[in-house]
């Protein structure tokens, strides 16, 4: 499925605000708190900004559009060539 370019830019910019927020957060945790506390926004960090490259890169491919035989309106593309073709023996 082909999603248009709105959503796709959509996409990018919510990676980059996501990334933006989560870093900035990670830098502004203020000290004195326990362990628990760094290890759980840890992980919200990481997890948060793997999601962020995973929509982003979605998004990406997106603005770039179809690439190959998926993208391809040459039905031949995709099943090779049509039957009762030959092709050269080598």
């Amino acid at each position: 499925m082909q999603m248009s370019r709105k959503i796709a830019g959509f996409l990018v910019g919510v990676a980059a605000f996501m990334i933006f927020e989560w870093i900035n957060l990670g830098f502004n945790l203020a000290d004195g708190h326990p362990t628990s506390f760094y290890v759980v926004h840890g992980v919200l960090v990481a997890v948060n900004i793997l999601l962020a490259l995973v929509i982003g890169t979605i998004g990406v491919r997106g603005l770039r559009g179809p690439g190959g035989p998926r993208g391809s309106s040459d039905p031949r593309a995709l099943h090779g060539p049509a039957e009762g073709v030959q092709r050269p023996k080598v």
